[in-house]
């Protein structure tokens, strides 16, 4: 190898930038063309060149610059994107709504179907008590709260009357066609209530 001076090899002072070294060692070599111990001879120079800053710098004899050592700093900064935030219901309907399992919904919808099936077949005032009665049930198992049950379960038995016996003087003619009375019909919209009432609210 020459004893050449790697920097005058490449034509570069000794305090030059990475990329003037580069730069000028890419240009000498496209000038070489085709003469391959030229080129042999300025990789060797630009090698020991890189060896000798890698040498510096671990000495702390060269300051390395933040663009190389903080090449986090100059990159764009990703916007972060503000997550989309759920609408939730209002804390006091949260209070109130439940969310059941099939089976927590299917059971009780049987037995105030077979309740409304017994008000078609008797004085439909026992079934009613017996449809108060399960929503009381269903509703204190939930949380354990039994004034809280007892009051949805009046606030549903209210609803459903009030519901059923305007329905059934709409349809007073359809329901004298299906020999079904106005009570009847009331008290099976009222189990209708009281079973949703007893499985989605708590």
């Amino acid at each position: 190898m020459s004893d050449i001076n790697p920097y005058e090899q490449l034509g570069v002072d000794e305090d030059a930038s990475f990329d003037e070294i580069q730069t000028a060692k890419n240009q000498l070599v496209e000038a070489c063309g085709s003469e391959r111990k030229q080129v042999e001879a300025l990789e060797a120079a630009y090698d020991a060149i890189l060896m000798d800053r890698l040498r510096l710098r671990q000495e702390g004899k060269i300051k390395v610059p933040d663009r190389i050592r903080f090449p986090e700093k100059l990159a764009e900064p990703v916007p972060q994107s503000t997550p989309v935030v759920a609408q939730q219901t209002s804390n006091w309907l949260q209070q109130f709504l439940d969310t059941p399992r099939r089976s927590e919904i299917v059971l009780p919808g049987g037995l105030f179907l077979a309740a409304s099936l017994l008000s078609l077949v008797m004085q439909p005032a026992l079934p009613l008590a017996l449809g108060i009665c399960l929503s009381i049930y269903y509703l204190n198992r939930k949380e354990n709260k039994f004034l809280r049950a007892t009051l949805l379960t009046l606030l549903g038995l209210i609803v459903g009357v009030v519901v059923g016996t305007q329905l059934a003087a709409l349809l007073q003619p359809q329901l004298s066609a299906l020999s079904l009375t106005a009570d009847s019909f009331a008290a099976i919209v009222t189990f209708v209530i009281l079973w949703l009432v007893s499985s989605f609210l708590r």
